[in-house]
């Protein structure tokens, strides 16, 4: 079967990541990253009109195959469904929050919080590798490792085994969600956090392993 990918969408997506990063990096330390509570299966639209208004939405996303009857159908889909992330000016958030299908910016008791830029930088640079991805459930527990060498090089996260694959799992805090990419242990290394050998993981039972130095 051949595997059929929505037109021209991987390209557009490269692009924008591509953009997205360069914009951080040129003005990192002006307006912070927010997390945008948005209606799920719009998310797209969303960014799309942000961009069109002159800001920089960074919209994870995640790809998945789906069967048709004659082929295998590559669909990507937001990697937070109902959420997305804008570098905004906090005093001048009123046409984000005017935005079609925006809901509100995440934060506590009516307080937007900024989402940490080095967790906005994990997502990117675990996007842009485009190694299989797939949401997972918020870890608290378990090992920190940094990756030492490939696309992932310098990505912190926790180390999880799960039937016998490693991956690496990065946390969003604020948003209370993670995302897991397949990695290869031989290119981590341990950061000497404390780690417990079982964790209950919304009812899965799953091994977390360490790495040696």
């Amino acid at each position: 079967m051949a595997v059929a990918w929505p037109n021209g969408r991987k390209d557009r997506a490269k692009r924008e990541m591509s953009a997205s990063i360069t914009s951080t990096e040129s003005r990192e330390g002006q307006f912070p990253w927010f997390a945008l509570h948005v209606r799920t299966k719009q998310e797209m639209g969303v960014a799309d009109f942000l961009r069109g208004r002159g800001y920089m939405p960074f919209l994870p996303l995640s790809r998945t195959r789906k069967m048709w009857s004659d082929r295998i159908k590559v669909v990507e889909t937001a990697l937070f469904p109902g959420y997305m992330f804008c570098r905004v000016n906090i005093q001048d958030r009123l046409p984000i929050l005017t935005a079609p299908g925006v809901i509100r910016i995440v934060g506590y008791d009516r307080v937007p919080v900024p989402v940490d830029e080095a967790e906005i930088k994990a997502l990117q640079t675990l996007v842009t590798s485009e190694l299989p991805n797939q949401p997972w459930p918020f870890l608290r527990i378990g090992e920190q490792v940094q990756i030492e060498s490939g696309p992932l090089r310098g990505l912190k996260g926790i180390l999880l085994e799960l039937r016998g694959a490693r991956r690496l799992v990065v946390s969003v805090s604020l948003l209370q969600r993670s995302v897991a990419v397949e990695i290869d242990v031989a290119l981590v290394k341990s950061l000497g956090q404390p780690f417990a050998k079982d964790g209950q993981i919304e009812g899965r039972r799953s091994q977390l392993v360490g790495c040696e130095h």
